[in-house]
């Protein structure tokens, strides 16, 4: 493993070295790398000067951004949604570049802390990571992503993220929901311009758009069938208030006859997304679907995964450490296989396989599944005290995904809880298909949950003393690479009971390294959706399910999976040179909270706090 972490760390050197020479036009674009932070320094007068001028920025900012401000706590806005139309993204940015010119002409970065520095250039870092998006935007057109298509995003904000605590919360909901139509004509837009330009969702995806959109807009209100998911929810959170004495029956029917006429003004909105995604059907594409298939598209995907990764490692060589990393893996699977009875790793697959076959879920499997994850992420905080002096302080839980984005197979993903915590941290589970093994999920928890995204996520937004906009947002290597580090934490700190949940442990760490394979397969090689799939089933050893979903999400989230196994390598690598270094010096529990403590970062930033951390303790 030292082999392709090196290849890591030598290329963070580069790009440290180089930053200054990059430019937006150049056809590989590298993000700006901030400087890194000393967490022993102390904040100059300078330092809080420029903490109240970035939150002051900020808040400019969230005046373009309502939902990110709901997701904050703040009121402001909260009968608006965000604006995705052309225009309003180039103002976004006109804004963004006056501001750091601002910056740059109100502050001398050498006067900064090291920490200080750091808040200065991920100001501009973000303003590089927008104009990127700008520029590519064509390439992300709103309804393209399996993860994140705008038809499926707006009612789960609605739900997972808008809290209603009084009638004035409930009254900004429905107006929201009023709001949705415009928004999704835009979207409409926005993806004919795509079309025009040679960008075309895959056909899967205009599936996918017409099924969800259909399942938002089947059921009471709309028709006599059961509650839709929207409707379902505003009952929820209006019987919630009732229940709190917050609100009296009169108030609550008033409310949610208002919310009724809403979801019936909403509806033409959705009908109009599903007539132009039926007009897309005949012409969608499919098989080969890749970015390298797109006008443009290589030059796309090398700038998707300088997004996600912060690192200038190209396809190929991102390509090799995957299959390097899955031989490893393997090797490490069979000492585990042979200590417990078996002939190698392939053996300890199929008794898991015999045990332990995959059946449809029922209610009950689902109920267990709940129970049994929640649990899990109970258990796990109580062994942090030992490893951690950063700890979470909200509440988290472990909940289905909502019926209209919910998918056989989907993956798990987390949200982290609101600054307030009265929103909690939660992870989200598909429970449709079949059942996978029970020994998965101790190390999905530990990755979605604890220690890994409901924490750093939890520490993330109760950070004190630093700039508001860093509390929010983040970078895929750095986000995912802890979560899968969090992984191998659970391991040492014993949260794995016995070889079959350390050996699925492994399993995991094995689909993330095979994500680097197909992932680069897909976009730079050329596979197709069904080339790819099977390297997912077999190499991978997915159920069929979850390879076609992971696939997909893939092929209209370039780049995005690469962050996971390119992230968790920097971090071991790190970890090791420390160990390396500082000998019986080396606490592991101060360098894992070196690591959480600050927020999300570029990999580079990491790796010089960590030598600089090295450099204190010597």
């Amino acid at each position: 493993m030292r082999q392709y972490n090196g290849l890591i760390m030598h290329k963070t050197a580069l790009l440290l070295a180089a930053t200054a020479a990059l430019s937006i036009a150049n056809s590989a674009p590298v993000l700006a790398q901030p400087a890194a932070m000393a967490l022993t320094q102390p904040a100059t007068t300078e330092d809080v000067r420029l903490t109240a001028f970035l939150d002051a920025e900020f808040a400019q900012d969230l005046k373009f951004r309502p939902q990110l401000a709901t997701r904050l706590g703040i009121k402001d806005g909260a009968d608006k949604l965000d604006d995705i139309s052309d225009a309003a993204q180039l103002q976004r940015i006109e804004a963004r570049r006056a501001s750091v010119a601002r910056m740059k002409a109100m502050f001398d970065r050498r006067k900064l802390s090291s920490r200080g520095q750091t808040n200065f250039d991920i100001w501009e870092t973000e303003l590089r990571r927008a104009e990127l998006q700008y520029k590519f935007r064509r390439f992300q057109p709103p309804f393209y992503s399996f993860l994140y298509s705008v038809h499926a995003q707006l009612p789960d904000f609605l739900i997972n993220t808008h809290t209603v605590s009084d009638a004035a919360d409930m009254r900004a909901y429905n107006a929201r929901l009023r709001a949705i139509p415009a928004v999704l004509d835009t979207a409409i837009e926005q993806s004919k311009l795509a079309d025009a330009a040679g960008v075309h969702a895959p056909r899967f995806q205009i599936e996918r758009v017409i099924a969800g959109a259909t399942t938002l807009t089947t059921g009471a209100p709309f028709d006599a069938g059961k509650d839709s998911p929207l409707w379902a929810d505003a009952k929820a959170k209006l019987a919630k208030l009732q229940a709190a004495g917050k609100m009296s029956q009169a108030e609550a029917d008033v409310l949610l006859a208002e919310t009724r006429a809403s979801l019936l003004a909403m509806k033409p909105g959705y009908a109009r997304v599903i007539a132009w995604a039926q007009a897309e059907l005949p012409t969608a594409p499919s098989g080969k679907v890749g970015a390298i298939s797109l006008p443009g598209g290589a030059e796309w995907y090398a700038a998707a995964l300088n997004i996600n990764t912060t690192l200038g490692l190209s396809a190929p060589q991102i390509h090799q450490i995957g299959l390097n990393e899955l031989k490893r893996i393997e090797g490490e699977q069979d000492k585990l296989a042979k200590a417990a009875g078996f002939a190698d790793h392939n053996a300890f697959y199929a008794d898991r396989a015999n045990r332990f076959a995959p059946q449809p879920w029922t209610d009950a499997l689902r109920e267990d599944y709940l129970r049994r994850a929640n649990a899990i992420v109970a258990h796990n905080r109580t062994l942090l005290a030992s490893r951690f002096n950063q700890l979470p302080q909200y509440r988290a839980e472990v909940v289905r995904e909502p019926s209209f984005s919910e998918v056989a197979g989907g993956a798990a993903h987390a949200a982290p809880p609101s600054p307030d915590g009265v929103r909690p941290g939660r992870v989200y589970v598909h429970l449709q298909g079949k059942t996978p093994d029970p020994a998965l999920l101790p190390d999905l928890m530990c990755h979605e949950g604890i220690p890994g995204h409901v924490m750093a996520g939890d520490i993330q937004v109760r950070q004190q003393g630093t700039p508001r906009f860093r509390l929010v947002g983040g970078y895929v290597a750095f986000n995912e690479g802890w979560a899968l580090y969090g992984e191998q934490l659970c391991k040492e700190m014993g949260a794995y009971a016995d070889t079959a949940d350390d050996f699925m442990h492994l399993d995991q760490e094995h689909f993330r390294a095979a994500r680097l394979v197909v992932d680069t397969g897909i976009h730079a090689l050329g596979w197709t959706e069904q080339q790819a799939v099977d390297f997912m089933t077999g190499t991978g050893r997915l159920s069929p399910d979850q390879a076609r979903s992971e696939v997909r999400r893939y092929i209209t989230l370039p780049g995005q999976a690469t962050g996971y196994k390119i992230g968790m390598l920097t971090i071991m690598e790190l970890r090791r040179k420390a160990e390396a270094a500082l000998g019986a010096r080396f606490d592991v529990k101060a360098f894992d909270d070196l690591i959480i403590s600050d927020g999300s970062q570029p990999l580079p930033v990491l790796e010089t706090r960590v030598a600089e951390w090295i450099a204190g303790r010597k």
